[in-house]
């Protein structure tokens, strides 16, 4: 942890911090650099292939992209978000890349310290965030330079690393270095606290004189606790505003079943790694059954089969549903979740296996687990079948944990009445400044504002720099 994080911790000033963001992933990084005083400008000479966005550029040069209309900027533009300023900001940084191209980006930045806004990003990991969990050497989903954040390139820092892209995608382990590298070298370190768990986030009108309040905005106290060596170190701060930018990965979905707390069953790829990693997993085991029809899934599988361990892959879709993922993704780009997907495919327990130590179990249903190490489902026909395995692995997503909201921030989804989910559900904020539209000063960004990929959380991060950096303007002396 930076001293400055330690000051802010230990302070016990009545005035509050302008900005607290709680989760220090892409997300968290990417807004941290905007409110650093970091500024995009378009460069004079650039010209975007987007015409109608290239006209709209022209007409205020000079005008940072922060004190621009985001509104009326990003209106016409389309790609594969539904984020309006997603789309926005990607375009400017990367203009032509849906086409194939490699265009640079049209922005320049320059370093203003004036309109750098006081803050600290809160973490329970190292400056990447969940990152840091993800077996280092998987390779990630999305190409290698959708990866990056602004200023930059992914393909730049590898290159010094002498690193290269496989397929044009990135590790893991690389991506988790690239991201606490970009906070060094950017100079954020100072707004960073590691290992920072939030428990509280609470909020009301305050009094004209408390905690040095200067307007009847709410005020917000988030109170957690640092996780050291030597324990638990309780902290307390005010905040004029709250980003949420927490991400998806900190609650792992339960099937709800009878003996899912056994000690073999398992939510998180990390106990495959750790069990093969002390040798409680051999070519000579039960099989590991893993549950799943999605990219953890698949991971899992490579996982195993790259150390031969036997395989009991289940699911209950159907192979060739058109919403599975594998379906979804080039197969040049993507090889080896195809050849999972054609394992899935070729191979059940009825028929002979063509890959030796794989079985797939499509559409069956889990029924229980058993203390002795068995595994209970039920297939299609309703006949209940029994395996002997070695290590469980429940891989079917992952919900955000905002236990630390009143309510687990149910009331502030899209439908209050439905379960919070960052796909199906999620928070609901305006488009353009990612301010909650039920809480005043409470932001949300990344995926759970429905911005599920790297490319896209950083449109997020500008529009809410853009409306902190209005408040600030606004705010009386």
């Amino acid at each position: 942890m930076s001293s400055s994080g330690k000051d802010h911790l230990g302070a016990s000033s009545s005035e509050p911090l302008p900005v607290i963001i709680v989760g220090n992933g892409p997300s968290g990084i990417c807004l941290s650099y905007l409110l650093s005083g970091y500024t995009p400008y378009v460069k004079p000479d650039a010209i975007h292939p987007h015409p109608l966005l290239q006209r709209k550029l022209t007409e205020a040069p000079g005008v940072s992209i922060l004190d621009q209309d985001l509104d009326y900027l990003s209106e016409g533009l389309e790609g594969r978000s539904q984020s309006p300023v997603a789309l926005l900001f990607d375009a400017l940084l990367r203009p032509d890349t849906d086409f194939g191209g490699n265009m640079k980006s049209v922005l320049t930045w320059k370093h203003r310290k004036e309109h750098a806004i006081p803050h600290v990003v809160l973490g329970r990991n190292l400056p990447g965030g969940a990152w840091h969990s993800i077996e280092g050497s998987m390779v990630t989903l999305s190409q290698g330079q959708w990866m990056g954040l602004p200023d930059l390139e992914v393909k730049d820092w590898m290159q010094k690393k002498r690193r290269g892209l496989r397929n044009s995608r990135a590790t893991a382990g690389d991506i988790a270095h690239y991201y606490r590298d970009y906070v060094v070298k950017k100079g954020l370190g100072h707004n960073f606290v590691s290992g920072a768990v939030v428990t509280a986030v609470e909020w009301g009108t305050p009094n004209p004189n408390s905690c040095g309040a200067q307007d009847s905005s709410p005020l917000f106290q988030v109170s957690g606790f640092l996780s050291r060596d030597q324990g638990r170190q309780p902290y307390s701060l005010w905040a004029r505003n709250v980003v949420l930018a927490t991400g998806t990965f900190d609650s792992p979905a339960r099937l709800g079943i009878p003996g899912e707390a056994l000690p073999f069953i398992h939510h998180e790829l990390s106990a495959l790694e750790a069990a093969t990693r002390v040798g409680a997993l051999t070519p000579a085991s039960d099989p590991v059954l893993i549950i799943g029809a999605g990219l953890s899934a698949a991971d899992a599988v490579l996982y195993a089969r790259h150390y031969n361990i036997p395989v009991i892959h289940a699911f209950r879709r159907a192979v060739d549903d058109p919403g599975l993922v594998f379906n979804q993704l080039p197969k040049m780009l993507y090889p080896e979740y195809h050849k999972v997907h054609q394992m899935m495919r070729e191979q059940s327990i009825l028929s002979p296996s063509p890959y030796e130590g794989y079985r797939s179990l499509p559409g069956h249903r889990l029924l229980c687990f058993k203390e002795d190490c068995q595994a209970v489902f039920q297939d299609l026909k309703g006949v209940e079948k029994v395996f002997e395995v070695s290590l469980v692995l429940v891989l079917i997503g992952s919900h955000p944990d905002l236990s630390f909201l009143p309510g687990a921030g149910a009331d502030f989804a899209v439908d209050p009445d439905q379960p919070l989910s960052t796909k199906r559900n999620p928070i609901d904020v305006d488009p353009f400044t990612y301010q909650s539209t039920r809480q005043e000063g409470l932001y949300a960004m990344g995926p759970l504002a429905g911005d599920n990929f790297v490319r896209f959380v950083q449109g997020g991060a500008l529009a809410v720099a853009s409306s902190l950096l209005r408040k600030e303007t606004r705010k009386p002396p």
